[in-house]
């Protein structure tokens, strides 16, 4: 019996594993280019799928940047479920001082869709946040404020480390930018 004659295999589809990979493709287009720069075949290449399956799973370009989104929500939200002040600064902190500027939640809620539904979710999940944040600080007449000016600061560092990308602070040392990050915050929202 010749390979020709065996039978073929049919491929598994792993529909979990697909449908991952496009998010994780997506979310780093979105972030490095821009919802209105990004096209479904960019992101399947970079998924290495085919584009049809952006429609299979998401229906659109504008259903998986929503879920790209709502990734970046769920995963700021759990990241300030009741965790004290200086648990929710370690994440934030550990957020924007990770190795891979393109892996950022902060970024991909500053990139709007043009879709009203979507920018209100990420007003919803910043005002959230920033809540969360000030309800774990110092009590006083301006903790939302303060907590406001954290997150504003964060979205700077990640938006210069995943688009400007200057140096130094693009390739920092996460160590050193940890411990520079925490002063900066333990200054805008003390003890």
């Amino acid at each position: 019996m010749s390979d020709l004659d065996s039978p073929v295999e049919p491929r598994r589809r792993d529909a979990a594993r697909t449908r991952q990979l496009l998010l994780d493709a997506a979310r780093r287009r979105f972030i490095r280019d821009g919802y209105a720069a990004t096209t479904v075949r960019d992101i399947a290449d970079d998924a290495g799928v085919n584009v049809s399956l952006i429609n299979r799973y998401f229906a659109s370009k504008e259903g998986l940047f929503e879920a790209c989104l709502g990734a970046a929500v769920t995963d700021l939200g759990n990241d300030t479920d009741g965790l004290s002040r200086d648990e929710i600064i370690a994440r934030v902190v550990a957020r924007i001082s990770g190795r891979d500027p393109l892996d950022n939640a902060y970024v991909m809620l500053m990139r709007s869709s043009g879709d009203e539904r979507i920018d209100e979710m990420r007003r919803a999940i910043l005002i959230s946040h920033a809540r969360k944040l000030a309800a774990a600080g110092t009590p006083g007449p301006h903790a939302l404020l303060r907590a406001q000016i954290v997150i504003a600061a964060a979205f700077g560092i990640a938006t210069m480390r995943s688009a400007l990308q200057p140096e130094p602070i693009t390739s920092a040392d996460p160590a050193v930018l940890h411990a520079l990050l925490t002063d900066l915050i333990d200054a805008v929202l003390p003890r």
